[in-house]
């Protein structure tokens, strides 16, 4: 049940750094918003290793780091719409550790997982 949440993690912190990257470079084109729960219906993560599952969120995580740093002001002060919704970058960039940190509270809660 561990290896769900944590491909989940990856699977949206890669969907969250790409409507960054496209509004953080002024691109205009409203973005569509993704069925998580269709995703998880299809997703490998469950038949994978434990450890590939891990491996591949600390690279999107290192990855959606460095795009973040590379960022300058006007690029975080722009905005656009992300699922229908009006959202800045300097906003995504927030959204991407609280979605994280939301997944990892329920991990230390139901599946006594430490971090």
């Amino acid at each position: 049940p561990v290896k769900e949440p944590l491909g989940h993690m990856a699977d949206a912190a890669r969907v969250f750094a790409y409507r960054l990257l496209r509004i953080a470079r002024f691109d205009q084109t409203p973005l569509a918003g993704f069925d998580e729960n269709a995703w998880a219906a299809v997703a490998p993560h469950a038949r994978r290793p434990l450890a590939a599952v891990v491996d591949e969120l600390i690279a999107v995580r290192r990855a959606t780091i460095t795009l973040i740093g590379s960022l300058d002001e006007a690029a975080v002060g722009n905005t656009g719409i992300a699922n229908n919704t009006p959202v800045s970058a300097r906003a995504i960039c927030w959204i991407i550790p609280g979605h994280a940190e939301h997944h990892l509270g329920i991990l230390r809660e139901r599946y006594h997982v430490t971090t």
